[in-house]
C-alpha cells in the first residue's frame, strides 16, 4: 500500500469513528461525583427497540428528580417518574423504538451524583 493509501485508510478508519452513533448501549455507561447545581439536570440517552430492557442504578447525595422519557411528535413521555430520589435501581423495557433518555434534576439543593446503566439480556 502506498504513502497516500495508508492515510487515506487512516482517515477513512478515524471517520469511522466519528460516525458512530451516540445512542449506542454497546457497554456499560456510568459517571461518578457528578455535582448537579440547583436546578441543574443531567441526561443520558439511549437508543431502545420494542422489548429491549436496561438497568440502571443511582445514588445522590441530596434529592434529586428522576424520569426515564421520550419525545413523540410534541409531547413529552415519561413512563417512569421519581420525585424527590436520592437512589433507584432497577428495570426499564422499551415499549417501541425509540431514544429514551434517563434525566436527573436537581432541586433547590445542589446534589452529587452517581450513576450506572446497561443493556440487559433480551428474556
Amino acid at each position: 500500500m502506498t504513502l497516500s493509501g495508508r492515510r487515506s485508510a487512516f482517515a477513512a478508519l478515524l471517520l469511522s469513528g466519528c460516525a458512530a452513533d451516540p445512542y449506542q448501549l454497546d457497554t456499560e455507561r456510568g459517571a461518578g461525583g457528578i455535582e448537579l447545581a440547583p436546578f441543574a439536570l443531567r441526561e443520558e440517552c439511549v437508543a431502545l427497540r420494542a422489548g429491549e430492557r436496561i438497568g440502571f442504578y443511582f445514588v445522590s447525595v441530596a434529592p434529586v428528580a428522576f424520569n426515564i422519557h421520550y419525545y413523540d411528535a410534541n409531547a413529552v413521555i415519561m413512563p417512569m417518574v421519581r420525585e424527590h430520589a436520592t437512589q433507584e435501581s432497577g428495570e426499564f423495557t422499551a415499549d417501541r423504538k425509540q431514544i429514551y433518555c434517563l434525566t436527573w434534576e436537581a432541586g433547590a439543593q445542589p446534589s452529587i451524583l452517581e450513576y450506572r446503566l446497561r443493556l440487559l439480556p433480551a428474556r
